[in-house]
């Protein structure tokens, strides 16, 4: 705001500066497990330490732009994959010593995403890498925090969502859809139950037609599945952690 618009009396200088920045938490399933997109710090503090992609806001720019920004610079990710990303606001992360340069506040953004490329490391950041979610050890900052907000933000989108099928084949068996909820969600499903629910949920699954897929497993062949039509799931697939009530 200049000098001329800002209403009279008022001193901007009257607050103590800080800063914004962006962090983003981003996720896929790779190889049978959880794995987050990370970069390895090229500057203090915590050079050297392992962290989420993220920078400082410009001047000119929304917390939005910004995400993409810095999720471009520091992975190499092309502008196309990253404009095409889905990225959801997580929280806004604002411990006056959560940085030890300054006071800054985050904006978290997250995305569970399948099929991104390998990434590289740029701008400020020494190496980026696609790592098993825990293998890492302690992330830079308060990362560790946002990156468990965001699982969890993460796996609620598998209750509600669709989005699983996704990170399958083209045709798949329901136990190879079970696979995904149990790397997302870290916990092992019961089989006869989970098969119930997915077909019980209208346009969840649609039937293959042909013979049925032998798999990795003891047993007879599998049946083939693809993704239904539905984009939302009524009734939701919750965890078998969670309440069966109403979530607010």
């Amino acid at each position: 705001m200049t000098a001329a618009r800002r209403p009279e009396g008022y001193d901007p200088y009257a607050f103590e500066p800080f800063a914004v920045t962006v962090d983003l938490a981003v996720l896929t399933v790779r190889d049978e497990r959880l794995q987050v997109l990370l970069v390895r710090r090229g500057q203090e503090p915590h050079r050297g330490r392992w962290a989420l992609p993220g920078g400082f806001v410009l001047p000119r720019e929304s917390a939005g732009q910004a995400a993409r920004r810095e999720l471009a610079e520091e992975t190499g990710l092309s502008g196309g994959t990253v404009a095409g990303l889905h990225l959801e606001q997580l929280a806004t992360y604002s411990d006056p010593d959560r940085d030890p340069r300054m006071r800054v506040v985050s904006v978290a953004y997250t995305a569970l995403v399948p099929d991104l490329p390998e990434p590289r490391g740029g701008g400020d950041a020494a190496h980026a890498q696609w790592l098993p979610y825990g293998s890492h050890g302690p992330l830079a900052f308060d990362h560790d925090t946002i990156l468990a907000d965001a699982r969890r933000r993460v796996g609620a989108k598998l209750e509600y969502t669709c989005l699983a099928t996704a990170f399958c084949p083209p045709e798949f068996t329901l136990g190879e859809l079970r696979q995904v909820y149990e790397t997302v969600w870290g916990v092992e499903l019961d089989r006869p139950n989970f098969r119930r629910k997915v077909l019980a949920t209208p346009g969840f699954v649609q039937a293959v037609a042909g013979p049925p897929r032998l798999t990795g497993g003891r047993g007879k062949p599998a049946a083939l599945y693809r993704a239904g039509g539905a984009t939302a799931l009524h009734p939701p697939l919750l965890r078998p952690d969670r309440p069966e009530g109403p979530t607010t």
